[in-house]
């Protein structure tokens, strides 16, 4: 097992099932993603590029973007929470994830995975 898997697999419930959950909707809608374990928590990559990452913290669980500048879907749901770069969609139990608007917010991700992150 990877130290990504681990990690999730490690987290107390509720967070389990939500990383569980969130990990399975990424892996299918995304198909040449990548599960690495940079900076201590589960970082999707693409072509060797970071794409998204799974982080539980405190009592949620963020599925953080790396392109979130050029991230125009559903804006009322994404959280930049006094971070420049980030957005990330926020989860505090498995039944508030709605897995439309976070499979839309995964496929515009990954439709801007090439542009610059300043660009």
């Amino acid at each position: 097992m990877n130290p990504a898997e681990e990690y999730i697999l490690n987290q107390p419930e509720p967070f389990r099932g939500i990383l569980l959950h969130l990990q399975s909707v990424i892996e299918r809608s995304i198909p040449d993603v990548d599960l690495k374990y940079k900076y201590r928590i589960p970082f999707y990559y693409v072509n060797d590029k970071p794409f998204c990452y799974l982080n539980q913290s405190k009592d949620y669980v963020d599925v953080g973007f790396w392109q979130a500048r050029h991230l125009t879907l559903h804006p009322d749901k994404m959280i930049i929470a006094n971070r420049k770069m980030m957005k990330s969609l926020r989860y505090t139990a498995l039944d508030e994830i709605d897995d439309t608007v976070l499979i839309a917010v995964l496929n515009e991700a990954y439709s801007v995975k090439d542009r610059k992150l300043w660009g």
